[in-house]
């Protein structure tokens, strides 16, 4: 769903803020949920504009949102392109025993990675992203920051350790959007929506095709919208998995989401490995995404042999999954913030 600000020029930006002042937020906001003369009798009288002159720019709404046409055979060629970039797609952690996990993380997919802090979700994620931009030269990554946390000096690092051809432009092809709020992730997400859908027309300019977004992390932005008393934070919450879903499917997206974790008491059940936490956003929102992968630190002991002092050791665990097996886990290691096989 377009927002209306994204209208603007040519709606006037007073219109677009007296219609987010009522409400009226996006497109379907405008055209589907209410009688446009209802909707202009709730705009302030100091807006100056008549009725006439508001069912203009609600046509325009509608010419601006209607999909911009194509002729068939581009769509087949645009198709048949798609399906063979996936066929030679390289969209795996590098670590053979987490990658068969969930069978590699090539697109269409939506994973969640939850744990607790320094489980090495952001780490998982990132040795995917920049390995797969290391070796793949047209492709970019939309990475979604929701807590300003996010480190260049901590991928520049990563990335000098990650070998492959196209590693001198990987900072360039790797996007990142700080949101705050689930509004300002639809408007980021809309807006690469709008880009990849002009792909193929003559008005497009060549640039690398998006093939994953990460969320680091989807937690704040929809945590504070549940409630145990309404039901209104869950369905936003549905609705915006169910987009991440659709535009998974449309452009051959894999959409990874961040969670945090929270306490359960006496264990988790779900888990193989004893522990009192689980993933947050409540029990329904793993059934949002095609799987859900633990991760958790483990200690070791230190007269071990698998004893290493330069390194940390974890697990990652498959609670739920349609993709592939659940209940199944591989044990790893993070040694200078890269993922390795802990044998």
């Amino acid at each position: 769903m377009p927002r209306l600000q994204q209208f603007s020029p040519p709606l006037q930006i007073e219109l677009v803020n007296a219609l987010n002042d009522i409400g009226v937020k996006t497109d379907t906001d405008l055209l589907l949920f209410d009688d446009p003369t209802n909707i202009f009798r709730r705009l302030p009288p100091e807006l100056g504009m008549s009725l006439l002159d508001f069912l203009r720019a609600a046509e325009k709404v509608v010419e601006l949102a209607a999909a911009p046409s194509s002729f068939g055979d581009k769509l087949l060629e645009k198709e048949e392109r798609r399906d063979e970039d996936i066929f030679v797609d390289d969209m795996l952690i590098g670590v053979p025993q987490l990658d068969t996990l969930l069978g590699g993380f090539n697109p269409p997919k939506v994973i969640e990675l939850s744990g607790d802090k320094g489980s090495g979700k952001t780490a998982l994620a990132l040795q995917l992203v920049l390995r797969h931009l290391a070796r793949t030269s047209d492709s970019s990554v939309l990475w979604i920051d929701s807590s300003g946390e996010f480190s260049p000096e901590r991928v520049s690092l990563m990335l000098a350790q990650i070998p492959g051809e196209y590693s001198a432009t990987v900072l360039e092809r790797l996007q990142v959007s700080l949101v705050f709020d689930i509004e300002a992730a639809h408007e980021v997400l809309e807006t690469l929506r709008q880009a990849m859908s002009m792909r193929g027309t003559e008005s497009h300019i060549e640039s690398p095709l998006t093939r994953c977004i990460v969320i680091d992390t989807i937690t704040p932005l929809l945590g504070p919208l549940l409630s145990a008393t309404s039901s209104q934070g869950h369905a936003i919450m549905t609705t915006f998995m169910r987009q991440l879903r659709a535009f998974a499917d449309s452009f051959s997206l894999t959409i990874i989401v961040i969670n945090s974790s929270t306490n359960i008491l006496p264990r988790n059940p779900e888990a193989v490995f004893e522990t009192t936490r689980k993933p947050a956003l409540g029990p329904s929102f793993t059934f949002m995404t095609d799987a859900t992968l633990w991760l958790s630190r483990r200690d070791v002991d230190e007269n071990s042999n698998e004893a290493d002092y330069e390194s940390t050791f974890h697990v990652a665990e498959v609670f739920r999954s349609r993709i592939s097996r659940s209940k199944t886990w591989a044990h790893f290691k993070i040694r200078n913030g890269l993922l390795f096989s802990a044998s």
